[in-house]
């Protein structure tokens, strides 16, 4: 089990750095030049060429990525001049909000998808499977922005339950936690997307557990129904779920990108796609980055929590 741990870190730190490399060269050789973003497009060659020359770009890219990721692993992610900060200090101050909507979206799609994924595969074939499926089909062929739009509309604009944008007030992490009815739509946005990925893998999951000889045996022996699907169902069926969670945290962070910008809520999302339109290099690399690193660190927890839960993986 250790052996099997230590080996796992190893691989991840291998391909995270490997991750970075690719990041950092794909930007060199496509995203333009970061003296011209800096500096405007008025500036002349010369001092282009001093300014990369000061700020190390003129250096081998070679050399250039070795010394990012010596950066990186000092918790160094460069400076945004255009924004006259360091990265580090943006990332600090918006990270903070953008885990509280990514991980209360996350906590909110686990509540729904499993209950209802084990429901439809209890029910299945039953209308109300059938309607769970169309409507969880729609969700996952829907894009965020689409469903972001489809509920300002009912619930901002025509019921006024709730506020289309997030209000200026909200600058920091516990503002954001005070806040819930401006943060209910962002919340549902996300949520929503997640759970219709979450509960067709639980419900598949539970279909086959269910087809399972101790699941059989658990019946013959006369328990209760709500034993069986809590004892006997719900760990075996949730071991798919498991590796989802580790995977589903870059796509969460991907999709505060449009989820934040459509609701201006202040967090990497926002700060992300200004720096797109602004085309702040830095904040962009190290966006990508960490959106990179936390693929390969999702891996890595599902792969450890899925073998903490399944002795058969141990085993082997």
């Amino acid at each position: 089990m250790t052996g099997y741990i230590v080996r796992r870190c190893i691989a991840a730190l291998i391909i995270a750095i490997g991750v970075t490399a690719v990041v950092y060269a794909l930007l060199a050789f496509t995203g333009g030049s970061p003296a011209v973003a800096a500096l405007g497009t008025h500036a002349n060659r010369y001092t282009i060429a001093a300014w990369n020359k000061t700020h190390g770009y003129d250096r081998p890219l070679v050399v250039q990525i070795a010394s990012y990721i010596s950066n990186l692993v000092q918790f160094k992610f460069g400076y945004s001049y255009k924004q006259g900060q360091s990265v580090g200090a943006l990332l600090n101050e918006n990270a903070g909000r953008t885990a509280y909507l990514s991980g209360t979206a996350l906590v909110l799609a686990l509540l729904i998808a499993i209950p209802l994924g084990i429901a439809q595969a209890v029910k299945r074939n039953s209308p109300g499977d059938y309607i769970a499926t169309t409507a969880t089909f729609t969700l996952y062929s829907m894009p965020s922005f689409f469903l972001g739009l489809i509920l300002i509309q009912i619930f901002a604009l025509d019921l006024h339950v709730f506020p289309a944008l997030v209000s200026d007030n909200v600058t920091t992490t516990w503002e954001a936690v005070t806040h819930p009815m401006q943060l209910t739509l962002p919340i549902v946005t996300l949520a929503g997307l997640t759970v219709a990925g979450f509960s067709r893998y639980m419900r598949s999951s539970a279909l086959d557990v269910l087809a399972q000889d101790y699941i059989r045996l658990a019946r013959a022996k006369g328990l209760a129904e709500r034993f069986v699907l809590t004892r006997h169902l719900l760990r075996n069926a949730c071991l798919p779920i498991i590796t989802l969670v580790g995977l589903s945290i870059p796509g969460l962070l991907a999709g505060n990108i449009i989820t934040e910008g459509l609701f201006n809520y202040p967090g990497l999302g926002l700060l992300f796609f200004d720096s797109l339109q602004n085309l702040d290099y830095p904040v962009l690399l190290a966006y990508t980055v960490i959106g990179g690193v936390l693929t390969v660190i999702g891996n890595l927890i599902a792969d450890i929590a899925v073998t903490v839960a399944d002795p058969r993986i141990r085993v082997g």
